[in-house]
């Protein structure tokens, strides 16, 4: 979520974009250090393969998926749905958004197994992933620098350019990349490290200040966040870009250091190190050079979250943020896997749910793997900070489309 997608339309037109991208273009196609391209496959199942599946709320499912149907009928039926041409177009998902909006939440379970075909998600013939989990933070904010208030979350700023490379190329889709016009190209923008220590001048100002830096910079990874003012008034800040660098785990630089051990790393315990060495803490936060950007948003239902990559609130447990290299928003997915346990120390419990995929993040990388929206709230943000637990992803297409994919093998 913290690296959710937004995409100035209008600065290809404006800035001569096919001759800023196309070094950049050329470069990443000879990248001696590009990331290896992952193989996907689909191997297709019965519901009954799915454990736990006759037990799920498939009525909360359903309602997180009609969300995504009013964005996909929405959409040029011509369009694609993903990174994996195994979606289709929105076109082939209208029949069964339409059939999902006449559904009553008692058949929901129905309507899936009669509409959807589930095909498990492989990486190079590998079946288990890492599905890690995210939440919306409230932190303690003012609008103006005071004593106790002084770390900044910033506006998006005005010479901030995001490109999406897939408009570009077919075979860059899921790639981005920001940066800002210099002498007429296209450079990287600003890493952290020089925004915490410079700000952004005249391009940007703060929306607000925080009392917390670690709090800042996890609202950042986050995506998304609350901020309560002194008042008693409630702000929602939603992404509304990122500096175009790639985020860095500080989490597996202590692991090098040895300041963590890899079995009691979380989100707790990289606060709590970083809380016992503040002389070190703004030095290790900049590891990480990405920097995001937001903007205000409506509060709107305070037990939906902010809107997600598909531009709708996110879903408490029902809502996954997947690579949009590999998969679809809006598609529905079952999380086969286990998550940590309500109490620290006791064994994961199973999590066997269908989600639907509503967002993307930066650290979702592979074709089997998720990071679980979990609401806000202290349980929230408990379970998502020790969250890191391998499982299965299975994939449910319409059954048009699955028998397109089972005809091509």
């Amino acid at each position: 979520m913290f690296a959710r997608v937004a995409i100035m339309a209008a600065a290809a037109s404006l800035l001569g974009a096919c001759d800023l991208i196309k070094p950049i273009l050329d470069a990443r196609k000879a990248a001696p250090n590009a990331e290896p391209k992952v193989q996907m496959t689909l191997h297709r199942l019965a519901f009954k393969d799915l454990g736990g599946w006759t037990s799920d709320n498939h009525a909360a499912a359903l309602a997180s998926f009609k969300t995504s149907c009013v964005v996909i009928t929405g959409r040029d039926k011509t369009r694609a749905m993903g990174g994996n041409k195994a979606y289709g177009t929105a076109g082939d998902w209208r029949a069964v958004c339409a059939k999902a909006v006449a559904t009553p939440p008692a058949k929901a379970r129905a309507f899936f197994e009669t509409n959807f075909t589930p095909f498990e998600t492989r990486a190079d013939g590998e079946t288990k992933g890492i599905f890690t989990g995210y939440y919306e933070p409230e932190l303690s904010g003012s609008r103006h620098r005071t004593e106790k208030h002084k770390t900044p979350l910033y506006a998006r700023p005005n010479d901030l350019i995001m490109v999406d490379l897939g408009e570009f190329r077919d075979t860059l889709k899921g790639e981005r990349i920001s940066g800002r016009v210099i002498d007429g190209k296209l450079k990287p923008y600003a890493k952290r490290e020089e925004i915490v220590a410079k700000g952004l001048g005249a391009a940007s100002n703060p929306i607000v200040y925080i009392d917390d830096a670690f709090e800042a910079f996890s609202i950042q990874i986050q995506g998304s966040g609350r901020v309560r003012l002194a008042d008693g008034t409630l702000l929602r800040l939603n992404y509304d870009g990122q500096n175009g660098h790639a985020y860095v785990a500080i989490g597996r630089k202590l692991i090098d250091r040895g300041a963590i051990k890899r079995e009691n790393l979380s989100m707790q315990s990289i606060k709590a190190w970083l809380t016992a060495n503040p002389k070190q803490a703004d030095a290790v936060m900049n590891l990480n050079p990405s920097y995001v950007f937001f903007k205000e948003d409506p509060i709107g239902d305070p037990a939906m979250g902010a809107p997600g990559a598909m531009t709708v609130p996110l879903s408490p447990e029902r809502s996954l943020a997947i690579d949009l290299r590999f998969h679809a928003l809006g598609a529905p997915l079952w999380v086969d896997a286990t998550r940590p346990a309500d109490k620290e120390g006791e064994d994961p419990y199973v999590f066997q749910h269908l989600l639907i995929a509503h967002d993307t993040g930066g650290a979702i990388r592979g074709p089997v793997r998720g990071d679980v929206y979990w609401g806000a709230g202290a349980r929230a943000a408990e379970l998502a900070g020790r969250m890191a637990n391998r499982g299965r992803l299975i994939v449910l297409l319409p059954k048009p489309l699955a028998g397109r994919v089972a005809a091509a093998k």
